[in-house]
């Protein structure tokens, strides 16, 4: 495992996804037809855990103009900047039922930051990092 340091929040803007783990691939696909350069920027998918155990996943692209998200009928998210933990998947389409026990992994590490969620960032159509935000060191008074 490693650490990544995202300089800036980092807006994105898509759909959340009502029957995760069903329709992810649909929503992505939804997402790469309706942006004219679709195949020419980085997608995301941000998920967490709600209070009853469920989670909730938002399939997401880069927005490259202000209003793109409004645009396209998306609701806009943002990641926040800082320090994450990560693990880079090489090959991902053929090992996405591993993705769930890398980011399990990652969140028993004491560092992850457990409030956050957690990000999966399709850099390529072969690699994708998997990021969970560190905690901030707490300060003492």
């Amino acid at each position: 495992m490693e650490t990544y340091k995202l300089k800036n929040d980092l807006k994105v803007f898509g759909k959340e996804v009502p029957t995760f783990p069903v329709g992810v691939s649909d929503a992505f696909h939804q997402l790469i037809t309706i942006i004219p350069d679709g195949s020419n920027r980085s997608y995301y998918g941000l998920s967490h855990m709600d209070e009853t155990g469920k989670i909730i996943y938002k399939a997401a692209a880069e927005e490259k103009y202000a209003g793109e998200a409004e645009k396209y009928n998306c609701d806009r998210y943002i990641i926040e900047k800082g320090e994450y933990l990560a693990v880079t998947l090489a090959d991902w389409r053929g090992k996405t039922d591993c993705i769930k026990d890398m980011f399990h992994d990652m969140m028993e590490d004491d560092r992850a930051d457990k409030t956050k969620e957690v990000v999966e960032w399709y850099k390529t159509d072969t690699e994708m990092l998997c990021l969970v935000k560190m905690r901030q060191p707490e300060t003492i008074h």
